[in-house]
């Protein structure tokens, strides 16, 4: 019988695999709202997102998904709507605390890439494209070319109304 090779175990191993998680945020648009997408705002906007914080619905999809990975329940667990220190919120606020929630669960989590689509019929997304990658990248952590963005529209289904939805990619290492 041949002699087993001895395989050398590196210094940083993978040990909790991938985690993948998934989110997804909507609101009603309201006219006297700044609309508010990946931390950028659309000054075209005639409406914003209602909501009890700044309502930016991709980072909200974003957080939920980042939690959702480690099994940290959703924003509404940790920002609990109506509260007055929330009101108003910036939702870079939200999404820096569930990667620091991240961070304690699970140190040598790595988050490694970020997907979303965001619904709007009006107005029209494309020339803000570049602008909401690089500034969901950065807040992620994560170079431009690992956050994917998709901008779709209800075709006329659901006008009133602002939603994305989001996928993370994180690997574990110790």
């Amino acid at each position: 019988m041949a002699a087993m090779a001895v395989r050398e175990v590196p210094a940083r191993s993978l040990v909790g695999g991938s985690r993948v998680g998934y989110g997804e945020d909507a609101h009603r648009l309201a006219a006297g709202r700044a609309l508010w997408l990946g931390g950028h705002s659309i000054p075209e906007a005639p409406r914003g997102a209602a909501a009890h914080s700044d309502g930016d619905a991709l980072l909200h999809a974003l957080s939920d998904a980042v939690l959702s990975a480690f099994a940290l329940g959703d924003i509404g667990v940790h920002f609990p709507p109506g509260q007055p220190e929330t009101a108003d919120m910036d939702s870079r606020l939200i999404l820096k605390r569930c990667l620091e929630l991240v961070a304690e669960r699970a140190p040598g989590a790595r988050l490694v890439n970020a997907a979303a689509v965001v619904t709007l019929d009006a107005p029209k997304l494309g020339p803000h494209r570049d602008a909401i990658v690089a500034s969901c990248a950065e807040f992620l952590g994560l170079a431009p070319g690992r956050f994917g963005l998709t901008f779709k529209t209800s075709e006329g289904l659901a006008p009133d109304h602002v939603q994305a939805r989001a996928t993370v990619l994180f690997e574990v290492w110790r």
